[in-house]
């Protein structure tokens, strides 16, 4: 089976600006996480908007192929929702225009709000819904079109500890069996969407600047993503002189202060970058993923 999400030198442009440049990424998991990711990133991954450069894929289709097909469905964090509809109305509209006769889609909206846990808001207005029910509801018109992958955008963003953590775990309980996505500015590791995952990507820039079991990419609690204005090949020389494990290259890089026997701080790493005559544009500890 192909991966479940593939990047190869994708450029994706908002208001004209790139947001996204050069990132190439391959997952290898079923349940995966991708973490401090631009938004952008889940729009081109769910054919919301085009690249400028390169590609997406999803088991070797391109979003909108894997749409067409129904082998993949999205969920927005908060997508317009029409106000003056029901819930059901809005499962059952979503439904056809997945390409669903009425018939099937009944059968299909009834047990995607049953595994989402929101038969009883089946007949409310969706004005009425509170903000975590209209989350669970996105999730549950993406199972109702019977597709095998879902790509789902920050379900937990701004929730209460409590509505973020039944959320997510009636998610996992209803996406059993199908490979998931979830793209997430962060997530705690004790969440179950960060316990279910098998694989977590973090992003910062251009780059995937860890990659692995979420446990691993979360004790990296000493290195930290850097992007520079500058000489950077003359940066990571000294910073590795310094002691400081280093990889990347051009602007982006990673940076483990962990593995110098003296403990550098971070103060240590902005006088290296002062010292080649380069600027320190981002900086942020790859363990911030899984605040």
């Amino acid at each position: 089976m192909r991966p479940t999400l593939e990047a190869r030198d994708l450029r994706v442009d908002v208001d004209g600006v790139p947001d996204v440049d050069g990132l190439s990424l391959e997952t290898s998991g079923d349940r995966v996480l991708v973490l401090a990711a631009p938004g952008s990133l889940f729009r081109v991954a769910g054919a919301l908007t085009t690249p400028r450069r390169g590609e997406v894929l999803t088991d070797g289709l391109t979003p909108a192929e894997a749409v067409a097909a129904r082998r993949l469905a999205i969920a927005m964090c908060d997508p317009p929702l029409p106000p003056a509809w029901t819930t059901s109305e809005y499962m059952l509209w979503s439904t056809r225009l997945a390409g669903h006769s009425k018939a099937a889609a009944e059968p299909r909206v009834h047990d995607a709000l049953r595994k989402m846990k929101l038969e009883a808001l089946a007949g409310s207005r969706l004005r009425h819904v509170p903000p975590h029910a209209r989350r669970a509801i996105g999730v549950a018109a993406a199972l109702a079109t019977g597709a095998t992958t879902l790509f789902l955008e920050d379900p937990e963003r701004g929730l209460a500890e409590d509505a973020a953590r039944n959320l997510s775990r009636t998610i996992v309980r209803a996406t059993e069996g199908l490979r998931t996505v979830i793209f997430a500015s962060r997530t705690s590791l004790a969440s179950p969407l960060g316990m279910d995952a098998d694989e977590a990507l973090v992003i910062a820039g251009r780059e995937v600047v860890a990659q692995g079991a979420p446990a691993e990419v979360a004790a990296h609690d000493r290195t930290y993503a850097i992007r520079l204005n500058g000489p950077g090949a003359a940066f990571a020389e000294l910073a590795e002189r310094r002691g400081a494990r280093i990889s990347g290259q051009g602007a982006s890089w990673v940076v483990d202060l962990g593995a110098t026997p003296d403990g550098l701080r971070v103060s240590d790493i902005l006088d290296v970058a002062q010292a080649v005559d380069a600027v320190v544009m981002d900086l942020r500890p790859l363990a911030q993923a899984f605040g």
